[in-house]
């Protein structure tokens, strides 16, 4: 074969398979465009997805000296369970007067009562005086005239007349004093009293504050405090992560926002699993704004260098319970998110707002309190009847 047939042989062979290459190459352009119409494009995903959830920190309400810890990192925790215990001495002292301080409050008002019910006999005595003070002088008013009372007698009826007369005063005044700090009230509704039961309870929540409980459940987390170690209120001791109710932060381009809407399903996969285990979720939430807004420094686009720069927004996916009770996650894993978004039914993402997370219920001591005091309150009045 000539070296003309050779060329011409090659040229055929690179035409067909360029020919080839294209034809399989429109073809997959093809298949990809449908793909993309009937499908693909009703997707919008990121792996620029973290998971997130509530670090709930456990803080010392009073200072002290720690004396055991029942809890330690990676260590699951119910909600109500003991965590630290402080040493409760000075708490106790400080219970202990304000016990005595409520018996002796209790017993002051209680002879407040008496001392009015001594004052009313007091005013019955100095009436009865009185009384018989201008019958005596009415007397001798009528015995001077005729010589039988002499002029000094009458003097000395008249002393004794002005005299219980001041007494009588004296006596109504004092009454009155007294019933200045009672009336309208009971021993156990005076105002000192009151004071004194809220002292008494201040210094029991103080107590009750000796025993540190989770107030959620979680996995505890940056546990700082150690034996021993002498506390300051407000002091952080350790972390309590509830991993059951943890949700993806997804930081989606803005052009990706367009078609999302609030219900949309959402498949997450995380690195920690891999893609063979898939979590379903739901958008809820957008944030109020992209993260360089809410950054240390946020930029100054009014300069004349400025360039466009796509931002993210971060969405918020709440996740099934019980998917993540089967794997659970820890906050800060890394994930990759995609929203179906053929579903436009929703409202717009920026619309919805996150449900508030139920409050920690108050510590019982209240009731322990209220108990005590009814107690002393009882051993310390005879609980006289209003007047």
């Amino acid at each position: 074969m000539s070296d003309t047939a050779q060329q011409s042989h090659r040229n055929q062979t690179r035409r067909r398979a360029l020919i080839g290459v294209a034809a399989v190459v429109a073809i997959g352009a093809i298949v990809w465009g449908a793909y993309w119409l009937s499908y693909a494009r009703y997707f919008e995903g990121t792996d620029d997805a973290y998971v997130s959830g509530d670090v709930v920190a456990v803080t010392a309400r009073e200072p002290g000296t720690v004396l055991a810890l029942h809890a330690d990192n990676t260590q699951w925790v119910n909600r109500g369970q003991l965590l630290v215990e402080l040493d409760p001495a000075n708490a106790d002292i400080a219970l202990q007067s304000a016990e005595a301080d409520l018996a002796h409050t209790v017993r002051a008002v209680g002879a407040l009562f008496a001392k009015a019910d001594e004052s009313r006999a007091q005013i019955a005595q100095a009436t009865a005086q009185l009384n018989q003070a201008r019958s005596d002088y009415a007397r001798r008013t009528l015995a001077v005239t005729d010589g039988a009372v002499s002029q000094e007698d009458l003097t000395h009826a008249g002393d004794a007349l002005a005299t219980a007369k001041a007494s009588l005063q004296a006596a109504q005044s004092q009454l009155e004093q007294t019933l200045l700090q009672i009336r309208g009230t009971t021993v156990a509704t005076n105002p000192d009293v009151l004071a004194a039961e809220a002292r008494l309870r201040n210094i029991a929540l103080s107590l009750d504050y000796m025993r540190i409980v989770a107030p959620v459940d979680g996995e505890i987390a940056q546990r700082t405090v150690q034996l021993g170690e002498q506390i300051a209120a407000g002091t952080p001791l350790m972390a309590v992560v509830p991993l059951d109710d943890a949700w993806i932060d997804a930081n989606f381009k803005e052009v990706q926002l367009k078609r999302m809407r609030i219900g949309q399903p959402v498949d997450v996969t995380a690195d920690m699993y891999g893609s063979g285990v898939v979590f379903h979720g739901r958008v809820v939430g957008l944030s109020a704004g992209s993260g360089s807004a809410f950054a240390l420094l946020p930029p100054q686009n009014a300069s004349g260098n400025w360039i466009k720069i796509v931002q993210r927004v971060p969405v918020r996916i709440a996740l099934d319970p019980r998917e993540l009770k089967e794997h659970p996650l820890r906050v800060g894993l890394s994930v990759s998110a995609t929203v179906d978004v053929r579903d436009q039914s929703g409202s717009l993402v920026a619309a919805q707002v996150r449900k508030i997370q139920p409050v920690a219920e108050p510590s019982d001591n209240g009731n322990r309190a209220d108990s005590l005091i009814a107690r002393i309150v009882a051993a310390n009045s005879t609980t006289p009847s209003p007047r």
